[in-house]
């Protein structure tokens, strides 16, 4: 029971951090995201960081411990490889070779964190730590997130001391699978009043579905094991009523696990768009404008990190950057997300109808553990 109130406070983070992502960063568009990722990277920065900052990060993501999360989301990562359903998690560190782990955080990177650690040389090699680490993202991804830092960040990276990252990567084919030959083009309306036409996927089989006052919430559940993996999207009854309902999600404590569709119903027709589309965004500046300062001042005191004779091995973090993508067809879905952390010194109807043809907002969850690991909005599914 302490878990599953740990997870739903945790949530709770995260549709605070979702609102201010779609507000500052999403500027009309579709987002994905892994408030998995970024939380277990910022818990990372929080074992290396002093009380202040650490209970800073740890009270902002609404996390009892530094490696809580992560500790949830090893145990659900995959121990053996399925082609129709995966779930792995990696995490990453570059170090300067002019500087060393400190023992007990190296000690925490590899037992708790299961981190693979690099010794590199920044400030002559920045280029070769680019490609090592997009290498990295991209095999830790199934190749779906590549270039994580650009060439643009050379001079960054020069100067650069720790590099932290973490890669999520998901799998899961639906538990049943929309048949193609029922995918045909509707019209999705969009919130200026247009439409597009777009490929809708559909079903007539029974569905978990639940209609509350002025919104509904699908349950579409993967295959599972000892997991259970699903999407859920939360759609409006009005076209234009996405801000709204990100409202009222955002202003009741526990919406997103109080609003579970327990069981099957029969609907007349269930038709949702098939998407795929990425998002990228610079991380540190949405948990700046939210009040999560400490980490990206020279008052991080990030000194549990490393040791070093010309710093002291005081650092901050310089830029924290997101990455994530997603694609939902008839088969399932398949999303992944890193986040790399560059540090320098210092109401139900009989059989309704759900045919999600305007912007909604959707989850993936581990419905055991209660954890996010992908959120987002579809706003125009014809746009990649």
């Amino acid at each position: 029971m302490e878990l599953e109130k740990s997870i739903e406070k945790q949530n709770d983070a995260v549709v605070r951090l979702t609102k201010q992502i779609i507000s500052t960063v999403a500027n009309g568009s579709n987002l994905v995201f892994s408030p998995t990722s970024i939380n277990v990277l910022l818990s990372l920065i929080a074992a290396g960081a002093n009380s202040i900052t650490k209970e800073q990060i740890l009270s902002f993501i609404m996390s009892p411990s530094t490696d809580h999360l992560n500790a949830v989301l090893a145990q659900m990562a995959n121990s053996t490889e399925r082609s129709d359903l995966c779930l792995s998690a990696a995490n990453g560190v570059w170090i300067d070779r002019s500087v060393s782990l400190k023992p007990s955080f190296k000690e925490l990177l590899e037992n708790s964190y299961k981190a693979t650690c690099s010794q590199v040389d920044f400030a002559n090699k920045p280029v070769e730590v680019i490609d090592e680490v997009n290498t990295w993202a991209e095999v830790n991804t199934n190749g779906l997130i590549k270039n994580i830092l650009s060439r643009d960040s050379i001079e960054t990276i020069r100067s650069s001391t720790l590099i932290l990252a973490n890669a999520v990567y998901f799998k899961g084919a639906w538990s049943s699978k929309f048949d193609a030959k029922f995918t045909k083009d509707y019209d999705f309306h969009l919130l200026d009043g247009t439409s597009v036409k777009v490929p809708f996927m559909a079903s007539y089989m029974d569905q978990y579905l639940r209609g509350y006052d002025g919104f509904q919430v699908l349950r579409l559940p993967y295959v599972e094991d000892h997991r259970q993996f699903s999407m859920y999207i939360y759609l409006p009854n009005d076209e234009d009523g996405l801000p709204a309902l990100l409202d009222k999600i955002g202003s009741e404590p526990g919406f997103l696990d109080n609003h579970i569709p327990l069981d099957r119903i029969e609907v007349d027709v269930l038709r949702i768009p098939k998407f795929k589309f990425a998002s990228e965004f610079k991380a540190s500046d949405v948990l700046k404008d939210m009040g999560l300062t400490s980490p990206f001042t020279s008052r991080a005191n990030l000194t549990e990190m490393v040791d070093s004779p010309t710093t002291g091995g005081n650092l901050y973090v310089s830029s924290l950057l997101h990455k994530a993508c997603i694609e939902v067809d008839e088969e399932g879905t398949e999303a992944a997300a890193v986040s790399v952390a560059i540090m320098v010194p210092l109401c139900l109807m009989r059989n309704p109808k759900f045919v999600a043809d305007h912007p909604f907002l959707f989850t993936v969850r581990e419905d055991k553990s209660g954890v996010i690991l992908f959120m987002g909005q579809v706003l125009d599914p014809s746009k990649q």
